[in-house]
């Protein structure tokens, strides 16, 4: 699975507990918006992560 910008901006508008988990990593690690996505990309998504199922129906 190839991560894709534009698929996680889209999902994390549709969900709200990812768009207060990507706050808080921006928050938290003082990273900029794309480091953050990729950062929340590999946590929640990537290899069965929770929302991998939703990211493959973008």
């Amino acid at each position: 699975m190839q991560y894709s910008i534009k698929k996680m901006e889209q999902l994390v508008r549709e969900d709200a507990n990812l768009s207060k988990e990507l706050k808080q990593i921006m928050k938290d690690h003082e990273l900029e918006k794309n480091f953050a996505l990729k950062a929340l990309y590999h946590s929640a998504v990537k290899d069965g992560g929770k929302y991998q199922k939703d990211y493959q129906e973008l």
